[in-house]
């Protein structure tokens, strides 16, 4: 049995031993986070620049969410939807009064509101747009990443995702991100929805060119079609807007939730959609045992609390700026490009570099966890309650990374 005085390296070799190895992390071992800052078990102290995919935009452990966890963990954590209970109503109301969308549907995970939106995009072309069953498209684009189902990995085109899990489900055109005439050439009659990543968080941070978000209203608006956005990674502030595709001035009929509206506690996400698309929902069709539960509920509400309360967002507005200046200014020559929005950025290396992953353990090092994506892009991606003293900091370690022999 272990314990907290286990060594890292014992811990290392346990997990190798009894775990499955479809994940490859750096070996740090963590047992302890408060806001920006996590401590491992040898008590070494570094500063979270993944925040872990931007579930924990409000820090870890903050208290104003731990306390609404435990207060509710007391009183309440599951019903299942058989029954209602009293947190439920309250967080569909905050969801939906913040977000501007008219209905919710709570799930668990990012990857179950993407199947549920998934769902809820087909049902929409048959029942709605009148798509001959079952012929219902949805166009996506290369370079994405949705999830991990054997659905949402089917339109993938990461080798690594689509590893050998065939046969793929059918419905899916994929084409190249940011490529507004692609777009437009693989509509059809059959084609029910568009479905992308206002930023694509798991590629590299790619933002896409100035115009596509709202190109892509246009063709939705001028087919008919839907238009649904994945803000689990970019949602909740991680830009310096609620949502991402606030940045272009556009609306969505439905989006995706995750991450962040778990506080970084408890795994909770949602379907955001208006009454023509949540609708083709009816008692039955779908659901989850755990979604909307009480704890979820209580949780979510004093994330979402938070964000808007501690002016998270608008201080990463703020911050962003700040860190695309520092950014723009590095001056290694393993540098091959940067790009950020608010507080989220990809730093890709020339292939002289010899790949991230060694800079992101020589960050280590320097007291700073950050994380590779795709061999030479090092993500970047630190809790909203960053402060600016913080951020100079980190970069400072970056450079300094950078710059060693």
């Amino acid at each position: 049995m272990t314990t907290g005085t286990t060594s890292a390296q014992a811990l290392i070799e346990l997990e190798s031993r009894y775990g499955a190895h479809n994940y490859h992390p750096l070996d740090v071992v963590a047992e302890r986070g408060e806001g920006v800052h996590l401590w491992d078990v040898d008590g070494k102290r570094y500063m979270d620049f993944l925040a872990a995919y931007s579930a924990v935009n409000q820090g870890h452990n903050h208290p104003r969410i731990v306390k609404a966890l435990v207060d509710q963990a007391q009183r309440l954590a599951l019903t299942s939807r058989a029954f209602r209970n009293d947190r439920f109503p309250p967080l569909l109301e905050k969801l939906c009064t913040l977000t501007g969308f008219d209905k919710a549907l709570l799930m668990n995970s990012g990857a179950e509101a993407v199947e549920t939106a998934l769902k809820a995009m087909r049902k929409w072309g048959y029942d709605v747009k009148g798509i001959a069953y079952p012929d219902a498209e949805i166009i996506v684009a290369d370079g994405n990443f949705h999830g991990r189902t054997t659905t949402i990995v089917g339109f993938s085109t990461d080798p690594d995702s689509t590893s050998r899990f065939g046969p793929f489900t059918p419905g899916f055109r994929i084409v190249p991100y940011g490529d507004l005439a692609a777009v437009e050439a693989a509509v059809n009659p059959n084609t029910a929805a568009i479905f992308m990543e206002p930023i694509q968080g798991e590629a590299g941070v790619l933002i896409p060119p100035p115009g596509f978000l709202k190109g892509l209203r246009e063709i939705a608006d001028r087919h008919g079609i839907l238009l649904v956005l994945d803000e689990i990674q970019s949602g909740l502030g991680r830009t310096g807007k609620l949502f991402a595709f606030e940045h272009e001035g556009i609306r969505p009929d439905a989006i995706t939730i995750g991450k962040a509206l778990s506080g970084g506690l408890y795994p909770v996400s949602a379907f955001l959609a208006n009454d023509a698309v949540m609708d083709v929902f009816t008692p039955g069709i779908h659901g989850s045992t755990y979604g909307g539960n009480p704890l979820a509920c209580a949780v979510a509400s004093a994330a979402l609390d938070v964000l808007v309360d501690e002016g998270l967002i608008e201080h990463t507005a703020e911050l962003g700026a700040h860190l695309a200046a520092r950014l723009a200014a590095l001056k290694s020559p393993l540098v091959a490009g940067v790009r950020s929005r608010g507080l989220w950025a990809g730093v890709d290396l020339k292939p002289e570099a010899g790949g991230a992953r060694k800079y992101c353990y020589r960050l280590k090092e320097r007291g700073l966890l950050c994380k590779d994506t795709h061999t030479h892009t090092i993500r970047l991606a630190p809790p909203l309650v960053i402060t600016k003293e913080q951020l100079d900091w980190a970069i400072d370690q970056l450079e300094a990374a950078l710059a060693e022999a």
